[in-house]
């Protein structure tokens, strides 16, 4: 490379840096502003001229956010009820979608019989239908059953999941025959080997899709919406939806993005501490 040469390199170089930092801020800035509005009054909000720089309300947003859920204009579940719903929900979705489709993956992965494989494409068929598309039936079982307003009601439609089979049963296809034959000399049997070898070789897909799948169960709007009528049963999502008003004036901005910020902790948490497991459940290719 001759010298002039070097410093368009170093600029080439520079073009992703460039486009990263851009798109971190136009995503970081909403909320950034949501952050920065949940410390300032309501007024200051409905005038349009909110500052760059926190205010002097955060403490009394906050806590009307998580003890009241009210503002001067609007009344609204409190936080520390949603996010208790939320976190239900969420975690339920989360472990009962990986226990069940583990468990169905090594049913198919391992196991020989009848219809094996026609079960398999019947559950990997139903990723072609999208959750609108089942839900009136799922909301008519569910009301029949009595679960309307309850967690069971809340979680139990939404914890079979044909996407974690699939993952599962790819996964364990690349298992060794050999590891299976050294188990059974070792005398494992079908619980054995699940517990002491897939298990364990597992943990870095369980730990990826356990992020994925507790964003999923946080973010659930249409249905809680659907399967909920109390204020006692709110999830955030559908809590803060229902907070904004029919206008401007009918609306306590400051809680509602006080709330906001509340109801991206829990994410964010579950992000950062499994962040490692997270992306070598994803890139990883030696188990």
């Amino acid at each position: 490379m001759t010298a002039h040469e070097k410093p368009w390199r170093r600029i080439i170089d520079l073009v992703p840096h460039l486009v990263l930092i851009l798109g971190v801020l136009v995503f970081a800035f909403p909320i950034y502003m949501t952050l920065i509005g949940s410390t300032w009054d309501a007024a200051t909000i409905a005038r349009g001229n909110l500052p760059l720089t926190p205010g002097g309300e955060a403490a009394a947003n906050y806590a009307a956010a998580w003890s009241e859920g009210r503002g001067e204009r609007v009344t609204g579940t409190p936080v520390r009820i949603m996010m208790v719903n939320s976190l239900i929900m969420a975690l339920s979705i989360a472990v009962g979608k990986i226990a069940i489709s583990i468990l169905s993956a090594y049913a198919v992965a391992f196991f020989r019989f009848p219809g094996r494989m026609l079960f398999f494409w019947i559950i990997f068929v139903t990723l072609m239908l999208p959750v609108e598309v089942r839900i009136i039936p799922t909301y008519k079982v569910v009301a029949d059953l009595g679960l309307i307003d309850t967690y069971a009601g809340l979680t139990i439609p939404l914890i079979a999941s044909a996407t974690a089979t699939l993952l599962f049963r790819q996964f364990f296809l690349t298992i060794p025959d050999e590891l299976v034959e050294a188990a059974k000399i070792d005398g494992a049997g079908p619980v054995r080997f699940f517990f002491d070898v897939l298990l364990p070789l597992s943990r870095t897909n369980i730990a990826a899709l356990f992020v994925i799948l507790f964003i999923y169960g946080w973010n659930q709007y249409l249905w809680p919406l659907l399967v909920t009528s109390s204020r006692e049963m709110q999830t955030m999502v559908i809590g803060i939806t229902q907070m904004i008003g029919t206008g401007e004036s009918a609306t306590d901005w400051n809680i509602i993005m006080a709330t906001t910020v509340l109801a991206l902790l829990p994410p964010v948490a579950v992000v950062v501490a499994m962040q490692r497991w997270f992306v070598k459940g994803l890139v990883d290719s030696e188990k």
